[in-house]
């Protein structure tokens, strides 16, 4: 048989997505979605630290998993972040799984900028920017925070609508899924597009924030992602399988 002509190839290539296209029935609802859609990337080698940087007095790499932690040793002054240098995502999909020790605070930032520290000049990794709240406690795991910003745009349960000159504005609420969250691995999914913000965890939504703040500062289209380590007690938070799909 002749080899196949780059023009036979592409209509052999279009008949097979005509094929496979996905047709709506009446039967048809909603289903929950296995893996990973293609077109996510991994954010950490599990190895190595290479791509992020901050204090490595507070962060390592540990059988596979980027591990924060503060000992009685080295109890910090302010919050203190690692941060993922390979970009300022705008409108973006981030998964990741983390577990925290019950007396432990962490989050994880996103469209956030590295601001100097006026507690410790000498300080390199704050942030300010949104939030994914996590606490070993789940008194705020799944909020939005706006760390050095805002603070809370929305607590758990909550949709909101940020205008930027009066308080956040409960659009909706809805019942805590707190019993959702477990002591152990959880699964965060932040789905982050233009002005709406949601996290979900474990695949039940957490909170959603509307933002329409009109100022560019407060209200940033893209920035830095990192995690954080938090002022408080001893603490060790774990965190695996980093990846991220920009839109």
């Amino acid at each position: 048989m002749p080899p196949l002509t780059r023009r036979a190839i592409v209509f052999a290539a279009a008949a097979t997505a005509l094929a496979q296209k996905y047709v709506p029935k009446q039967s048809d609802r909603p289903e929950m979605a296995s893996g990973d859609e293609p077109g996510f990337v991994p954010l950490f080698d599990g190895k190595t630290l290479a791509g992020w940087e901050g204090d490595p007095k507070y962060w390592r790499v540990e059988n596979g998993i980027l591990v924060g932690e503060i000992t009685p040793e080295t109890v910090i002054k302010s919050n203190t972040f690692i941060v993922w240098r390979g970009g300022q995502p705008k409108d973006f999909e981030l998964k990741v799984d983390y577990r925290i020790t019950p007396a432990g605070n962490s989050g994880i930032n996103y469209r956030s900028a590295v601001i100097p520290d006026p507690v410790r000049p000498d300080h390199k990794f704050a942030m300010r920017g949104y939030q994914c709240d996590i606490d070993g406690r789940n008194v705020y795991t799944g909020q939005n925070y706006e760390e050095r910003g805002r603070l809370f745009l929305a607590v758990r349960g909550q949709v909101t609508r940020v205008l930027g000159d009066r308080k956040p504005m409960v659009l909706s609420s809805f019942a805590d899924p707190k019993e959702h969250i477990t002591n152990d691995w959880n699964a965060v999914h932040l789905l982050i597009r233009g002005n709406t913000l949601i996290h979900t965890i474990n695949g039940h939504v957490m909170s959603i924030v509307i933002d329409d703040d009109p100022d560019p500062i407060r209200h940033p289209a893209q920035g830095f992602i990192g995690v954080q380590v938090h002022v408080g007690p001893p603490m060790k938070v774990e965190y695996r399988n980093f990846r991220l799909k920009q839109l």
